[in-house]
Protein backbone atom coordinates (compact mmCIF):
# COMPACT_ATOMS: atom_id res chain seq x y z
CA UNK A 1 0.00 0.00 0.00
CA UNK A 2 0.87 3.60 -0.60
CA UNK A 3 1.82 5.70 1.77
CA UNK A 4 5.56 7.73 3.80
CA UNK A 5 7.49 4.22 4.27
CA UNK A 6 7.75 4.16 0.72
CA UNK A 7 9.98 8.22 0.64
CA UNK A 8 13.18 5.30 1.84
CA UNK A 9 12.90 3.84 -0.82
CA UNK A 10 14.68 4.02 -4.03
CA UNK A 11 16.58 6.67 -2.29
CA UNK A 12 18.06 9.73 -4.03
CA UNK A 13 21.21 11.97 -3.91
CA UNK A 14 22.12 15.33 -2.72
CA UNK A 15 25.67 14.16 -3.75
CA UNK A 16 27.28 16.06 -6.18
CA UNK A 17 29.67 13.07 -7.16
CA UNK A 18 26.24 11.45 -8.58
CA UNK A 19 26.44 14.24 -11.33
CA UNK A 20 27.75 13.44 -14.49
CA UNK A 21 31.52 14.27 -14.32
CA UNK A 22 31.46 17.57 -16.63
CA UNK A 23 28.19 19.28 -15.13
CA UNK A 24 29.55 17.97 -11.27
CA UNK A 25 32.46 19.73 -12.27
CA UNK A 26 30.22 23.11 -13.18
CA UNK A 27 28.63 22.77 -9.93
CA UNK A 28 31.41 22.01 -7.92
CA UNK A 29 32.87 25.43 -8.81
CA UNK A 30 29.48 27.79 -8.81
CA UNK A 31 28.95 25.93 -4.90
CA UNK A 32 32.27 27.11 -3.92
CA UNK A 33 31.71 30.60 -5.64
CA UNK A 34 28.69 31.24 -3.65
CA UNK A 35 30.26 29.73 -0.53
CA UNK A 36 33.80 31.87 -0.52
CA UNK A 37 31.01 34.89 -1.30
CA UNK A 38 29.55 34.21 1.93
CA UNK A 39 25.78 32.76 0.59
CA UNK A 40 24.48 29.74 2.26
CA UNK A 41 24.04 26.67 0.35
CA UNK A 42 21.48 23.74 0.78
CA UNK A 43 21.76 20.89 -1.80
CA UNK A 44 18.75 18.88 -1.24
CA UNK A 45 18.98 16.30 -4.55
CA UNK A 46 21.43 15.53 -7.20
CA UNK A 47 20.56 11.91 -9.21
CA UNK A 48 17.38 10.53 -8.82
CA UNK A 49 16.54 7.32 -9.97
CA UNK A 50 13.48 6.89 -12.27
CA UNK A 51 11.55 4.41 -9.45
CA UNK A 52 11.76 7.66 -7.10
CA UNK A 53 10.43 9.68 -9.69
CA UNK A 54 7.65 7.50 -10.65
CA UNK A 55 6.93 7.56 -6.67
CA UNK A 56 7.24 11.75 -6.60
CA UNK A 57 5.28 12.08 -9.17
CA UNK A 58 2.35 9.85 -8.91
CA UNK A 59 1.82 10.93 -5.43
CA UNK A 60 1.80 14.23 -6.31
CA UNK A 61 -0.93 13.21 -9.21
CA UNK A 62 -3.21 11.77 -6.47
CA UNK A 63 -2.70 14.22 -3.60
CA UNK A 64 -3.27 16.75 -5.98
CA UNK A 65 -6.53 15.30 -8.02
CA UNK A 66 -4.31 15.10 -11.10
CA UNK A 67 -5.23 11.14 -11.04
CA UNK A 68 -7.34 8.83 -9.04
CA UNK A 69 -5.83 6.13 -7.06
CA UNK A 70 -7.24 3.83 -8.79
CA UNK A 71 -6.07 4.67 -12.59
CA UNK A 72 -2.53 5.65 -11.32
CA UNK A 73 -0.16 3.68 -13.96
CA UNK A 74 1.86 1.13 -12.68
CA UNK A 75 6.07 1.50 -13.08
CA UNK A 76 7.90 -1.37 -13.47
CA UNK A 77 10.07 -2.69 -10.64
CA UNK A 78 7.95 -0.98 -8.07
CA UNK A 79 5.29 -3.26 -6.86
CA UNK A 80 3.06 -0.22 -4.98
CA UNK A 81 -0.72 0.00 -4.66
CA UNK A 82 -2.06 3.36 -4.93
CA UNK A 83 -6.29 2.47 -4.23
CA UNK A 84 -6.40 1.63 -0.62
CA UNK A 85 -10.17 0.58 -1.26
CA UNK A 86 -11.46 4.49 0.07
CA UNK A 87 -10.07 7.37 -1.74
CA UNK A 88 -9.56 9.29 1.22
CA UNK A 89 -7.49 7.17 2.77
CA UNK A 90 -5.85 6.70 -0.85
CA UNK A 91 -5.24 10.79 -0.92
CA UNK A 92 -4.36 11.12 2.76
CA UNK A 93 -1.62 8.36 2.04
CA UNK A 94 0.04 10.10 -1.42
CA UNK A 95 -0.23 13.06 0.59
CA UNK A 96 1.53 11.60 3.53
CA UNK A 97 4.30 10.82 0.94
CA UNK A 98 4.20 14.04 -0.61
CA UNK A 99 5.07 15.13 2.86
CA UNK A 100 8.25 13.30 3.08
CA UNK A 101 8.88 14.03 -0.48
CA UNK A 102 8.69 17.95 -0.04
CA UNK A 103 6.57 18.34 -3.17
CA UNK A 104 3.20 19.35 -1.23
CA UNK A 105 4.06 23.11 -2.28
CA UNK A 106 5.08 22.30 -5.84
CA UNK A 107 3.28 23.58 -7.93
CA UNK A 108 4.34 21.80 -11.27
CA UNK A 109 3.75 17.98 -11.93
CA UNK A 110 7.05 16.58 -10.93
CA UNK A 111 8.94 15.09 -14.20
CA UNK A 112 8.91 11.02 -14.86
CA UNK A 113 12.55 11.59 -16.98
CA UNK A 114 14.27 14.44 -15.58
CA UNK A 115 17.64 16.19 -15.83
CA UNK A 116 17.82 14.62 -12.26
CA UNK A 117 17.62 10.74 -13.66
CA UNK A 118 19.80 12.48 -16.11
CA UNK A 119 22.22 13.30 -13.50
CA UNK A 120 22.71 16.83 -15.00
CA UNK A 121 20.15 18.47 -12.67
CA UNK A 122 20.58 19.83 -8.62
CA UNK A 123 18.39 21.32 -6.43
CA UNK A 124 19.90 23.67 -4.08
CA UNK A 125 18.68 26.54 -1.70
CA UNK A 126 20.61 29.47 -1.99
CA UNK A 127 20.37 32.83 0.16
CA UNK A 128 22.53 35.90 1.65
CA UNK A 129 22.00 38.72 3.36
CA UNK A 130 23.83 42.18 1.66
CA UNK A 131 25.51 42.49 -1.14
CA UNK A 132 26.86 39.33 -2.78
CA UNK A 133 30.11 39.81 -4.34
CA UNK A 134 30.43 36.57 -6.26
CA UNK A 135 33.50 35.56 -8.68
CA UNK A 136 31.83 34.32 -12.57
CA UNK A 137 33.77 31.29 -14.11
CA UNK A 138 35.89 33.65 -15.73
CA UNK A 139 36.67 35.30 -12.66
CA UNK A 140 35.13 38.45 -12.93
CA UNK A 141 33.71 39.66 -9.66
CA UNK A 142 29.94 40.27 -9.77
CA UNK A 143 27.76 42.41 -6.98
CA UNK A 144 24.79 41.30 -6.65
CA UNK A 145 22.93 44.20 -4.88
CA UNK A 146 19.14 43.42 -5.85
CA UNK A 147 16.75 41.17 -4.12
CA UNK A 148 15.42 38.70 -3.94
CA UNK A 149 19.07 37.18 -1.84
CA UNK A 150 18.14 33.91 -3.36
CA UNK A 151 18.62 30.97 -6.05
CA UNK A 152 16.09 33.59 -7.83
CA UNK A 153 17.55 36.52 -8.31
CA UNK A 154 18.33 37.51 -12.01
CA UNK A 155 21.63 38.44 -11.63
CA UNK A 156 22.60 35.68 -9.84
CA UNK A 157 20.97 33.54 -12.93
CA UNK A 158 23.19 34.89 -14.89
CA UNK A 159 26.43 34.36 -13.03
CA UNK A 160 25.47 30.19 -12.78
CA UNK A 161 24.82 30.69 -16.45
CA UNK A 162 28.75 31.41 -16.76
CA UNK A 163 29.55 28.26 -15.00
CA UNK A 164 26.76 25.83 -17.29
CA UNK A 165 24.38 25.97 -14.32
CA UNK A 166 21.33 26.92 -15.32
CA UNK A 167 18.16 28.22 -13.74
CA UNK A 168 14.82 26.63 -13.75
CA UNK A 169 12.99 28.03 -17.26
CA UNK A 170 9.63 28.14 -15.72
CA UNK A 171 10.74 30.80 -13.36
CA UNK A 172 9.34 30.19 -9.50
CA UNK A 173 6.79 26.77 -9.92
CA UNK A 174 10.24 24.96 -8.77
CA UNK A 175 12.67 27.84 -6.96
CA UNK A 176 15.67 25.47 -6.17
CA UNK A 177 16.17 23.46 -9.52
CA UNK A 178 19.26 23.94 -11.37
CA UNK A 179 20.06 22.34 -14.86
CA UNK A 180 22.12 21.68 -17.49
CA UNK A 181 19.70 23.61 -19.64
CA UNK A 182 17.05 24.52 -16.94
CA UNK A 183 14.83 21.63 -17.86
Amino acid sequence: MSGSQWVARFPGSNDLADLTPAFGANVAAFVAALRAAGALVRISATYRPIERAYLIRTSWEIANGKVKPNAASPFPGVNIQWDHGNESQSVAAARAMCAGYSTLQLQTRPALKSRHTDRQAIDMTISWSGPLTISDASNNRVTIQTVPRAGMNPDLKTVGASYGVIKFWKGASDKPHWSTDGR
